[in-house]
C-alpha cells in the first residue's frame, strides 16, 4: 500500500467518530423540518425520544407513536389553536314563530405540531321574534306557552327592543310559577350546548317564568301562555325553544313581581 493510500485509510478512521457524533445529533433543525399529520417522508436520522438512534420523525404524528427525533419539541414546538371573540347573537332566522338564533367566532391561529385544537366555532340558540321587519308587533298568537332559559334574558336587555316599548316600560315584568305535570323524554336527554337547560326540567317542581318585554304583548302588557284566568286545576301546555319535541303540561300555582326560583328552574316567556 502506498503511503497516499495508507494516509487515507488512516484519515477516514480517524474522521468516522466525528461523523457519527455528526449523524447522532441530526435532527428536525439540521433538516428544518416539521410536517402535519403523519408524514412517512418526514424523516431524519439521529436519536429518537424512546433513545433508538436510526430513522427518527418529524411530523406531528411522531408524538403519538413515540417515534420523534430527539429534538422535535424544540424545533417544532406545538402550538394551539386561537380564536377570536364570540359574535352578537344573530335576530331569529324568521319573525313571528320559535326558530333558531346564532353566533359564531373564527380561527386567528390554526394548531400545529399538535398544539390544542380548535374549540367550538358556532352556537345556536333558542329564539321568538315578536316585530316584523317593517316593525309590526306578531308572534303573541302562539300557544302554548313558549319557554327558553333566563339566561337569554340578559341578551335580551342588550339589544334594543321594540320602538313601542318607552324607557318606562322597558323593565315592566312579573313571573308566573308553575308546577310541572308531564314532559317529554326529549328534554331529558338534551345535550346540545345551547339546549342542555332542558335537561332540568323534572315532572312535579315548581318553576318561575319572567314575562318580560319584548315577549309582552304591547296591548294588554302579557305574555302568551301564562295561564291568565286559569286556575290551579287547569292543565295548560308549554314546549321549549329550541327543540320542538321537549314539551309538557303545567299548572299555574300563582304570579308574583318577581321569580325567587333556582337558575336552573328559572325560565322566560319567548
Amino acid at each position: 500500500m502506498s503511503a497516499r493510500a495508507l494516509a487515507s485509510v488512516l484519515w477516514m478512521v480517524l474522521l468516522a467518530p466525528w461523523r457519527l457524533w455528526h449523524r447522532a445529533d441530526a435532527g428536525c433543525s439540521e433538516e428544518r423540518r416539521c410536517c402535519p399529520g403523519r408524514d412517512p417522508s418526514c424523516t431524519s436520522t439521529g436519536w429518537r425520544m424512546d433513545r433508538v438512534y436510526g430513522t427518527c420523525f418529524c411530523d406531528e404524528a411522531c408524538r403519538l407513536t413515540g417515534d420523534c427525533c430527539y429534538d422535535y419539541s424544540q424545533a417544532c414546538p406545538a402550538l394551539p389553536c386561537i380564536v377570536g371573540e364570540w359574535s352578537h347573537w344573530s335576530g331569529c332566522a324568521e319573525q313571528c314563530k320559535p326558530n333558531l338564533r346564532m353566533r359564531r367566532r373564527y380561527v386567528k391561529q390554526e394548531p400545529k405540531n399538535g398544539g390544542e385544537p380548535c374549540p367550538l366555532l358556532e352556537e345556536k340558540s333558542g329564539c321568538l321574534e315578536y316585530l316584523t321587519y317593517p316593525g309590526q308587533d306578531c308572534g303573541h298568537e302562539y300557544v302554548p306557552a313558549f319557554i327558553t332559559t333566563s339566561e337569554y334574558s340578559k341578551e335580551r336587555k342588550r339589544k334594543a327592543v321594540s320602538p313601542l316599548w318607552s324607557s318606562d316600560t322597558e323593565e315592566a315584568g312579573y313571573c308566573v310559577e308553575f308546577k310541572t305535570e308531564s314532559l317529554s323524554h326529549h328534554c331529558t336527554v338534551e345535550n346540545r350546548p345551547y339546549a342542555r337547560w332542558m335537561q332540568y326540567l323534572r315532572e312535579g317542581y315548581t318553576v318561575c317564568v319572567a314575562c318580560q318585554p319584548p315577549a309582552m304583548n304591547t296591548g294588554n302588557h302579557r305574555c302568551s301562555g301564562d295561564g291568565l284566568g286559569a286556575d290551579g286545576n287547569k292543565v295548560l301546555h308549554w314546549q321549549a325553544v329550541g327543540n320542538l319535541r321537549c314539551q309538557g303540561t303545567w299548572k299555574k300555582v300563582r304570579q308574583v313581581e318577581q321569580c325567587s326560583c333556582p337558575v336552573v328552574h328559572s325560565f322566560i316567556f319567548t
